[in-house]
């Protein structure tokens, strides 16, 4: 392959901080003749894997997050941008941001997605997802908001909806969030109320798939389903949502299930809904579909090369969840931290073989395996060559994690957490914070993004 002629030394700029845009940068580090613009709408890196106990009051958002000037400063060839990428020209190679233009030599989008709502866009102020901190933050108010509320009320009927928690999506994120809660409500808040029982919380779990966790092994969704069973979630699968309405005593979740010929419509009250349902890609995915031709599947993600180059433009890089990657085995790559760090490292190393004039070998995933945790000692590991759960489960979800957390101090902090709420059974973050923090129906209403977090430059 012939050397990528470019002005030296060749600007290489990439847009999102996540693990695969991360990984990439790190790669490029210190690497000869490249310079690199890494650019963010958000000032720090997120472990986006750990959120789901940042929403459930076990870490605060410090521990799960890195600020990216921090973790980038050793290298001097990378260059930090705090702003938003809104559109592009491909053939004079501009990217453009909200607050200026940026030339580049090759781009790499590693932009991810967000929160899918199936064409219901509607429900998002009333069921939130969990992409962000601010999210995430929301989730908790949510949450614990609710149990306060219980507590106050004398109305049994509006007592029961502020004790109802109704997750929707049994992947990975809702089998966490359920079990979180459920953690919450049976164990670490038991005692903290006088007026109620916390553990009379209904959560329930809903999934439109046969099992809980669809990609993972059969038995393992089996064994899934059924700790979350012992710890007290009501699993409902092949149930979808048709409908999410308000009313005087709380959201009413309208649920379908059975046959196509025989369906079963059934209707639950609660104050807590919580979207773990699907994903979409980002406004980037349209972009590159606009102004470079490119493909996308059917959520937006657009459709890759074998080197994760699109189609007529070998210097533009899609990785990461936005990118779709089908030339391996019969689905696409997954939406994985793995596979967004191997991503992001082979695109900078295939970078600096094409400058180089070298040859490049098509991506090929090397799968860790998955891992999900249900609750305290309670988890699923598929590593491919063996599969097993239970607390040997859990101690491996709990190293791998820490294994991908960024830097050293988050590490040490998330690991005394962990070992301590481990044998206290406490969660030390349980903070309502944000605006209408009062334990109302108003406070616990109409979802906008209330807590923003310091900017750490």
């Amino acid at each position: 392959m012939d050397a990528i002629a470019t002005p030296e030394p060749h600007h290489v700029v990439i847009i999102g901080g996540g693990f695969s845009g991360l990984y990439a940068a790190k790669t490029l580090g210190r690497a000869k003749n490249i310079k690199v613009t890494l650019v963010d709408k958000r000032n720090f890196h997120l472990f986006q894997p750990l959120l789901y106990q940042v929403a459930t009051g076990t870490l605060s958002p410090a521990d799960i997050s890195s600020p990216l000037r921090g973790i980038l400063s050793d290298y001097k060839n990378i260059t930090v941008l705090m702003d938003e990428a809104v559109d592009l020209d491909p053939q004079a190679q501009v990217l453009k941001l909200r607050e200026q233009e940026i030339p580049y030599d090759t781009l790499v989008v590693a932009t991810g997605v967000s929160h899918h709502y199936f064409g219901n866009d509607q429900w998002r102020d009333t069921a939130p997802g969990l992409k962000t901190i601010e999210d995430a933050l929301e989730m908790r108010r949510r949450i614990f908001v609710a149990f306060e509320a219980a507590e106050k009320e004398t109305d049994p009927e509006k007592r029961k909806a502020w004790l109802t928690f109704v997750i929707v999506g049994g992947g990975p994120t809702g089998v966490e969030l359920a079990g979180a809660i459920a953690e919450l409500a049976y164990r670490t808040l038991k005692e903290d109320f006088r007026n109620i029982d916390t553990s009379e919380a209904t959560i329930l779990l809903l999934e439109g798939m046969d099992r809980v966790l669809p990609p993972y092994d059969p038995d393992l969704s089996a064994k899934a389903a059924e700790s979350l069973s012992r710890l007290g979630v009501t699993v409902r699968t092949k149930t979808l949502v048709t409908q999410i309405e308000p009313s005087d005593s709380g959201d009413v979740v309208t649920m379908k299930s059975g046959t196509p010929d025989n369906p079963l419509i059934e209707t639950m009250t609660a104050r807590t809904i919580l979207w773990a349902a699907g994903v979409k890609a980002s406004g980037m995915g349209k972009v590159l579909a606009d102004r470079a031709g490119a493909s996308c599947d059917r959520v937006g993600r657009v459709m890759v090369e074998p080197d994760f180059s699109i189609a007529g433009y070998p210097n533009i890089f899609v990785i990461g969840d936005l990118a779709h990657y089908a030339h391996q085995g019969d689905r696409p790559i997954p939406g994985v931290a793995p596979a967004a760090v191997q991503a992001g490292e082979y695109v900078a190393k295939t970078l600096q073989r094409r400058i180089q004039g070298q040859s490049v070998e098509p991506f090929i995933y090397k799968d860790p395996g998955s891992l999900a945790i249900i609750g305290q000692n309670a988890a699923v590991v598929d590593l491919g060559f063996v599969k097993f759960s239970g607390p040997p489960a859990w101690f491996a979800w709990v190293f791998a994690h820490i294994y991908y957390l960024i830097e050293f101090d988050n590490k040490l902090i998330v690991m005394l957490q962990w070992g301590w709420n481990y044998f206290t059974r406490k969660r030390g973050a349980r903070l309502i914070t944000g605006e209408g923090g009062v334990a109302t129906a108003e406070a616990a209403g109409t979802y906008r993004t209330r807590v923003k977090e310091p900017v750490e430059v």
